[in-house]
C-alpha cells in the first residue's frame, strides 16, 4: 500500500499491485487494473518511488515474503 494525495490534498492508501499505467497529462493519472483512474498530486517518478520502497519493504519484512513458517 502507498500513501498519494488526490487533487483536493485529501491523503488515501492505494493497493499498488492494482497499478497498470501511470501517466503525466500533465496531472498525474493512475489507471488501475479494475480500469478505475486517479488523479493525485504526486509527479509519475514520486508514484514509482513508492511502489519500488513498498516492493521492498514487503520482501524484507519476515512473514510476508512467502518463505515463513505457514
Amino acid at each position: 500500500m502507498i500513501k498519494l494525495t488526490k487533487l483536493n490534498g485529501e491523503e488515501f492508501v492505494l493497493n499498488a499491485n492494482l497499478i497498470q499505467f501511470v501517466e503525466s497529462r500533465p496531472d498525474t493519472f493512475i489507471t488501475l487494473t479494475t480500469e478505475d483512474r486517479v488523479i493525485v498530486r504526486e509527479t509519475p517518478d514520486e508514484v514509482v518511488r513508492r511502489c519500488l520502497e513498498y516492493s521492498r519493504a514487503i520482501r524484507t519484512i519476515p512473514g510476508l515474503s512467502g518463505q515463513g513458517d505457514l
